[in-house]
Order: structure tokens, then sequence, then C-alpha cells
């Protein structure tokens, strides 16, 4: 099992003693434990699962749900109450804002610290010291004492020691939401590096498309339990879904992922849709096609969030003569429609949309009002409106997804009156003698000149 294996978690649980006054914790230890003076939270409830060597997993949940204790668990910075952890290779750990430094020692002091328990000689250190420098960007400040520090730079070292120790487990909290854009990128990057060496990857983050860009798999954890694990895009919507439950909905909503887990359904039914009728064998004449319609082409991961007085349905797009389509060219222009019924009165409201890939990474996307003040002023209870989004089809041949939202005031302010996640799906055709990369085309033109022969 340790051949395949980096990481095995079984049946693990973490208590904590939460004392009501500060002469409580006296009282425990006068008494010897023969009363208790506490109450016991458990913070992580019989929680297995394991990650493979090599594979990226992503630990998603609610504040509070577990993740943190989960990983300092793992990393072995807190002793389980219950239940089994085995990690096989080399960990570097990135649990918190500056983790393990010494508020006194300058940022230099500290890497080499850091470096020697992570396992790293003061040679290797040495050989590696000028790329954390150059990666952490802190400038003169890395002889400042780290106490000194914003918390930015001090997370940017702790990560650059992290990653520079050739870790053969690398494990992330949070860590990748600060700093500038251009610093998440190279975070990002540097971790795809790390990936493609084999080295595996298990983090906490916030961000769903993070976990769905990175991971090969995903786990949601809540109030200290393993509600699922599977596909990140699966994942990640049953979280959100969690994310917006009103309060007298969640215990409805865990249930509901659970039955999907227990049924069987949450991996292969919630993420599959059915196209049939694609040609394996594409001639110049299945390039042109005009847009269609395909009955077979209908999104079945659909995700509704639970409504506030609110509910989207009838989401379609719509070619420039008004025909429903599903089938869509490359340049073409279309409308994408759906119908809102408001069952209480709502105002400053404001719809919007979101164009997603296959794997659940967002591409763009538009709102009806940047401003409150552009928003509608007032929507009266029992009525219906539809919402439409012109845009410009600038994909490349693939298959789609779209939400749908819709947020305003109501009586406990702003908030989404109901959300769509893969309300529905479209496909791009096939381009002819196409020079686009990736899922957007930009209509970039290549352009080259000789500059000199440098033949005799």
């Amino acid at each position: 099992m340790s051949s395949d294996n980096a990481i095995i978690v079984s049946h693990l649980s973490k208590k904590f003693q939460i004392y009501d006054k500060p002469r409580d914790r006296l009282l425990q230890m006068l008494t010897l434990g023969r009363k208790h003076f506490y109450r016991e939270f458990s913070a992580v409830k019989d929680v297995s699962f394991t990650v493979a060597k090599g594979e990226t997993v992503g630990i998603v949940g609610r504040n509070g749900s577990g993740k943190s204790t989960l990983l300092q668990l793992i990393c072995g910075t807190l002793n389980p109450s219950g239940g089994d952890i085995k990690t096989y290779g080399r960990v570097a750990a990135l649990l918190e804002l500056g983790s393990g430094f010494n508020p006194e020692f300058s940022g230099r002091e500290n890497v080499y610290m850091n470096a020697a328990v992570l396992g790293l000689s003061k040679a290797e250190t040495d050989a590696r010291f000028d790329e954390i420098e150059r990666f952490a960007e802190i400038g003169e400040f890395i002889d400042q004492p780290v106490k000194t520090y914003s918390s930015g730079m001090m997370v940017r070292l702790a990560f650059a020691v992290a990653i520079n120790v050739d870790p053969q487990i690398l494990i992330v909290d949070e860590a990748l939401s600060v700093g500038d854009e251009r610093f998440q990128r190279k975070c990002f990057a540097r971790i795809e590096a790390i990936k493609s060496t084999g080295a595996t990857i298990l983090f906490v983050s916030h961000s769903g498309n993070a976990v769905i860009e990175l991971c090969d798999r995903a786990v949601l954890l809540d109030a200290g339990e393993k509600l699922a694990e599977g596909p990140p895009k699966f994942i990640v919507g049953q979280y959100q879904k969690l994310l917006y439950a009103p309060a007298d909905k969640v215990e409805t909503v865990r249930k509901d992922i659970r039955a999907a887990v227990a049924l069987n359904t949450s991996v292969e039914t919630e993420m599959s849709f059915t196209v049939e009728n694609t040609p394996t064998v594409l001639t110049e004449e299945d390039y042109e096609l005009d847009e269609f319609y395909d009955p077979n082409l209908i999104s079945k991961s659909t995700l509704s969030y639970e409504s506030h007085g609110a509910v989207i349905s009838k989401a379609r797009v719509l070619d420039e003569a008004g025909e429903q389509v599903n089938c869509l060219k490359r340049g073409g222009t279309y409308r994408y429609t759906y119908i809102v019924n408001f069952a209480v009165p709502a105002v400053a409201v404001r719809f919007g949309m979101m164009i997603k890939s296959l794997g659940g990474v967002e591409l763009g996307g538009g709102t009806s009002a940047s401003k409150f003040q552009d928003a509608v002023a007032t929507v009266n209870h029992n009525t219906e409106l539809q919402v439409e989004f012109t845009f410009q089809c600038n994909l490349n041949p693939g298959t789609y997804f779209l939400n749908a939202g819709v947020v305003g005031v109501i009586a406990e302010g702003e908030t989404y009156l109901h959300r769509l996640i893969d309300a529905c799906m479209f496909r791009v055709l096939p381009v002819m003698d196409n020079v686009a990369t990736g899922p957007v085309s930009f209509n970039c033109e290549a352009i080259y000149t000789e500059l000199a022969n440098t033949h005799d």
C-alpha cells in the first residue's frame, strides 16, 4: 500500500477541551481527571482518505469545518485523539502565515532554521538561498526581523522556503490567496512545476477555481466530517451549495450530499452529460455546419442554490433569429436568456451570467449593472422577468457551461436571490484550419519577417 500512496488517513479524529473560565483549567489539573470542567469539541470526526503519490488533492469546506486542523494532524503539529496517519516522503508544509518563524530572527535566519526543520543541511540551504530570496521578493527586508514584516511578506518567504526544499509532499493552507495577482500566478506556476516532478500536493483553498484548475480530486469537509470526495468540479459545486444555504437548510443540504454519495450518483451521474452523434472522423463538410440545436446536449450537472424569494428557469441560448441553439459557431453572436420569477419584493436587483469550461474554470461573464445605483430599482412580488445577455462566441471548439444568477436586496440585505450552476451547456463547432490555442480565441495573427540572410 505504501508504494502507491503518499498519505493514508484512517478514521482520524481530533477533540479539543473547551473551558468556560480560566480557573477551570486549574481545577481540571487538581482533580487529576476525576471530574470534567470542560466541554469537548470535535474538530475532526472519523475522517478517512488516501492520496496517491503524484496526486494533487484539494480540501474545501466552510469556515470551521476542520480543514486546517486536518492538515496540522497530517503534518504532525497536532496529535490525533483517534485514528492513524501515515506519510511516505519528505513533507514541506505551509500551514499559516509565518508558521514556525521566530519573530525576533531576521528573514535570512528564519530561512536557515525552517530549511533545517525540513531536513536540509546548511550546505544545501546555501545552494538554494539565492533562489529562495528571489522568489520571496522582499528585498532588503531579508535581513530585518520578521516581526517587522507584513503578513504578505511573511507568507511569501515561508512559501519560498517550502517549495525550494524539493518536497515529495507539499501541504499548503490558504497561502495562495496572499499577495498580488502576479505573485499568485508565480505560486501557481511553481506548484504546477512541483506537480510535474511527481510530487504529491494537498492544499486547502476557498478558491473554487484554484481547486478545479490544480486538483485531480477534492474532499469536502463540514463540521469536522468528510461529506464527499470526487472530481473537483462536482465537489466545489457541492461546497458552494452548502456555503450559500440558509442556516435552517444546512442540515438538509448535508443530508442531500450524503445521500448522493451513498447512492454513488455524485461522480458519474452529476458530472456526466449525454453527447450523441458526434462524428468520429471530421470531414470538410463537418466544418461548414451552421449553428443548430442538439436535443441530446443537456447539462446533467446543474446545481440550484437555495432560493431567497426568486427562481431562475428556462435558461437557453438563442441565435440572431431567435431560434434556440446549443451548437454554436466561433465568431457568431448569440443571446443567453433565462426567466426569473420573484415571489417576494426586492430592490437593487442585478442579473449575471458566467461561461465555464468543461473542467469548471471560469472563462468570462457579465452583469446587468456594475453599480448599485444602476440596478433595477424595485421588483414587486409575483413578477416575472426575462433576462437576456448578448455575447460573441470567441471560444475555440469544445464544450462549455453557462451559469445564471440574480442578486438583490431583501429584508436580510443584499444576497443571491437564486443561482444556477451549469444551467445549460453548449458546444462550439469545429473550425477549419484552426490556428488558435487555448479555450478562448483572441484572433491573433502571426507575422514574421526575415531580418537578415545568414547564409553565404
